[in-house]
């Protein structure tokens, strides 16, 4: 069988989240971003955002220490998911076949070299609008319009003890490209961002200055415009949420950019990544020096010092 392709992975489909602020989290994403509730199951409660095209996007469940559990990937058709399962049996990462959730079919368990888990899937359920019945038919349920609107899931990006290790995963069992990444003046890759088929990123590995494994630096949400980024911090202003960095301009594929910490202390972006798209079948990965970041971000603001230090959960309680 031929190894998996830089296109076998369509999106991520859905993140579990860790909170040990449950009540306060669930506000957050319920009320604060208009994330619809789909299903319960023991403790944990299944949100979505408002076009998803599947039933869930967020597993929200509480636990002592916040983070991040399972994140599920759905692969581009199941020869796809066939490529991909048997690259990871062969790599001895796998942890074999499970059900899904609410709709999404069998799952493929598995971990990358810093033991975040995660898992592939081709089978599940489209969304089914009853009382949010869009008006136009070619969006998965009505427009919020309250709140952040957050319209989809975007990426995530992990911590690693080694980008390295984790990025040589990325690109050699899972067949991923990059796009683009730093380099530090001692050789180090500081941090490293994949995507799966035309957007600039989807799965980002930075380094985990603490040495640990498995921590979550932050999970991404679209919504349609910077408009509504700009009201966003406008949102979490008034109602207590803090803001750790932006509104502003990532240089790093030029991502307009939020960050918040919602109640649980899991970092919170809101992005228009999806704004930039990489066309090129023969695009070659842009390498940032040290000395260029230094510089900060497009229009000059600085990295706030917490970029480089806050995850969940916090380095040794994981």
């Amino acid at each position: 069988m031929t190894k998996p392709g830089p296109r076998d992975i369509a999106h991520m489909g859905n993140v579990e989240l860790f909170t040990d602020k449950f009540d306060e989290s669930y506000w957050f994403f319920n009320d604060l971003l208009a994330m619809r509730e789909f299903a319960r199951a023991g403790d944990s409660v299944f949100l979505r955002t408002w076009d998803d095209y599947e039933n869930w996007s967020i597993k929200l469940t509480p636990r002592d220490r916040s983070g991040v559990g399972e994140v599920q990937y759905r692969a581009s058709s199941p020869e796809a998911l066939d490529r991909l399962v048997a690259s990871i049996e062969a790599s001895g990462r796998g942890l074999g076949w499970g059900e899904g959730e609410h709709g999404v079919g069998r799952v493929y368990r598995f971990t990358d070299p810093d033991s975040h888990p995660q898992a592939l899937y081709y089978d599940t359920e489209w969304y089914q609008a009853t009382d949010d019945k869009p008006a136009l038919k070619n969006q998965a349920s009505r427009f919020p319009g309250h709140g952040v609107n957050a319209r989809r899931l975007d990426h995530i990006n992990y911590l690693g003890a080694s980008v390295e290790d984790n990025a040589a995963f990325a690109r050699d069992v899972l067949g991923l490209e990059d796009t683009e990444l730093i380099q530090l003046d001692n050789g180090k890759i500081a941090a490293h961002w994949f995507h799966f088929q035309n957007k600039s990123y989807d799965l980002v590995y930075s380094a985990d200055h603490t040495g640990s494994h498995g921590r979550l630096h932050h999970i991404a949400f679209a919504p349609d415009t910077r408009e509504d980024i700009l009201k966003a911090a406008d949102i979490f202003l008034e109602n207590g949420i803090h803001i750790e960095s932006g509104p502003h301009k990532h240089a790093i594929n030029q991502t307009f950019f939020l960050y918040v910490w919602e109640p649980g202390g899991n970092r919170i972006e809101f992005a228009n990544a999806g704004a930039r798209l990489i066309l090129a079948p023969d695009w070659k990965p842009v390498v940032w020096t040290e000395e260029e970041r230094k510089k900060g971000q497009a229009w000059g603001m600085q990295t706030i010092e917490t970029f480089h230090t806050h995850g969940t959960p916090p380095a040794g309680k994981g």
